[in-house]
């Protein structure tokens, strides 16, 4: 049996003895999962990862962001079955509160105080959290934040996370362009906290 095989089946195994409530619930209805929706990269995925790729993306380096609107964007990374993706790597990319993006097709206009990019590996319970700005528009599309993930070599999956309600999104050519439950799969809400608004992104990949 290949390696990575037997390691999804032994974190299967782990998930039905020793699953917290809200894991057997997802495993209980494990036969109506379907996979998050890909969408195109886009151009401005890191030519190079940046030195500090952490999950933090207020702060680059020693330096503090201070603009846009601080947002936490949180979830977890399961299969097809509902079993946490251990190990597996989620990225997110996205431009900073002026819509340019640390990228040279962007003109290196980026506000360096931006990290601009963070990566996080998730654990057994296959959640993932980053510290960002609540997306903005720039350059005719609506705000949106870049996703992929990653197992081992393999790219798992690449999309874009949408704001539930945002009057940009009916403009745009590749939120237009998802059915109704690809919307409902990549438009979440942005809610007020007491740090920073929150978002919950869920992610199903075949793995």
């Amino acid at each position: 049996m290949p390696a990575l095989r037997r390691r999804r089946l032994l974190v299967a195994t782990a998930a039905a003895v020793a699953a917290p409530v809200w894991l057997s619930s997802a495993l209980a209805q494990a036969k109506s999962l379907r996979p998050t929706p890909s969408q195109t990269e886009g151009p401005f995925y890191p030519v190079s990862i940046p030195a500090d790729s952490d999950a933090d993306l207020l702060k680059n380096g020693n330096v503090n962001y201070g603009r846009g609107q601080p947002a936490w964007v949180e979830g977890t990374v399961v299969d097809l079955a509902g079993v946490p993706v251990s190990g597996a790597v989620v990225e997110i990319w996205q431009c900073d509160h002026a819509g340019h993006y640390h990228h040279p097709g962007d003109g290196g206009r980026a506000d360096p105080a931006f990290q601009g990019f963070g990566k996080v590996t998730v654990g057994r319970d296959g959640r993932y959290r980053f510290r960002t700005i609540r997306p903005v528009q720039y350059g005719g599309r609506t705000p949106h934040i870049h996703v992929k993930v990653r197992l081992d070599r393999m790219e798992l999956l690449t999309t874009q996370l949408y704001v539930a309600g945002d009057p940009g999104n009916e403009r745009d050519f590749l939120w237009r362009r998802l059915n109704d439950d690809g919307r409902a799969a990549l438009t979440v809400p942005f809610t007020a906290g007491s740090d920073g608004v929150r978002a919950t992104f869920p992610i199903v990949v075949q793995a």
